[in-house]
């Protein structure tokens, strides 16, 4: 299989390199955590929302404002809580009585990139509020409607084990996510690590911008660019359709699940794998490509039924029984 050309290799060789800066850059006060930080990049990338899952302590919130430190962008972080408004999001109007007139209060959706802290501590209709704005990318006060941000990225973050005061987010809301990150613990080294670099009450390492906007945007374009070879298209297809007619697939699973992913993951499954082909500094997609980023796709888009759940078996036992059995091309 080629790439797409001289130039285009060129190029991607070059948004390589400008993602490797970007990742030295965040490593400098982020330990370990590679996985999170190149699934972050891969929605910079695409533009695609990333859901990060994992126990307080792991460095999520630590390593998006990082990020956002080291791209010269506007970054704006929203605690969700019982008590936030829609209007604590978009905004609202603020009425002049000096003029008569209404004027545009912005909230901090306005940004390049959101930090959603603990999105699933606030009622239904703020969460709607945002993946709204995530849909649309416009937001409405009064009569006007206001584009957002570009590029405009949402990385929100939740608590996985406590669930008194959390309104869990609806599956189809949380479709609208392009990747679903389970953040993990650091290995015994890189927690040692973090003890020596963290474990003191002077500041951490400054982070300067090594990238801004334009850089991003040209990334996004060489992206775009990477070739997607019919065979792989059809790869990707079979999977995702495997999580809704598994017995096509010779698999006797379908009692364990109750709902399949929909279209919408094959196109952001193409998307994530182009990226993460950029990440390798490659200008065409591979299989390993589909399958080394296919579980974080899929994870949050198969719903495991309650037999399932009673058999202790999670959709992510699904997808992989789904990417064993689907022949690669």
């Amino acid at each position: 299989m080629q790439g797409g050309g001289a130039d285009l290799e060129k190029q991607v060789l070059q948004t390589t390199d400008a993602i490797r800066t970007l990742m030295t850059a965040v490593e400098k006060v982020v330990v370990g955590q590679r996985y999170m930080v190149e699934r972050l990049i891969i929605g910079l990338l695409t533009g695609g929302h990333v859901l990060l899952e994992g126990v307080p302590g792991l460095a999520k919130t630590l390593t998006v404002n990082t990020l956002s430190r080291a791209i010269k962008a506007k970054f704006s972080r929203i605690q969700f809580t019982p008590d936030l408004l829609p209007a604590d999001l978009v905004g609202t109007l603020i009425f002049n009585p000096r003029d008569g007139v209404f004027t545009a209060r912005k909230g901090p959706v306005f940004a390049n990139i959101v930090l959603a802290d603990e999105i699933n501590r606030a009622p239904a209709k703020v969460q709607s509020a945002l993946l709204e704005a995530m849909q649309e990318r416009r937001v409405t006060l009064g009569d006007t409607t206001y584009d957002l941000d570009d590029p405009f990225l949402v990385l929100a973050t939740q608590n996985p084990i406590e669930q008194e005061g959390t309104y869990p987010l609806p599956e189809a809301q949380v479709d609208r996510f392009m990747l679903k990150l389970r953040v993990t613990y650091p290995t015994k080294a890189e927690e040692r690590q973090i003890v020596d670099r963290m474990a003191t009450s002077q500041p951490g390492a400054r982070v300067d911008a090594v990238v801004d906007l334009d850089h991003i945007r040209e990334a996004r374009r060489v992206t775009d660019s990477i070739r997607l070879d019919d065979r792989i298209k059809d790869y990707i297809v079979e999977v995702v359709h495997a999580t809704r007619s598994p017995k096509d697939h010779g698999l006797e699973i379908s009692r364990l699940i109750e709902f399949g992913a929909s279209p919408r993951a094959s196109i952001n499954l193409a998307m994530a794998s182009k990226a993460y082909a950029v990440l390798q500094g490659r200008s065409y997609v591979i299989p390993a490509d589909v399958k080394a980023i296919g579980m974080d796709v899929l994870r949050h888009r198969v719903i495991a039924s309650y037999e399932a759940q009673a058999e202790q078996v999670t959709s992510e036992d699904i997808v992989q029984k789904i990417f064993d059995r689907v022949p690669v091309p």
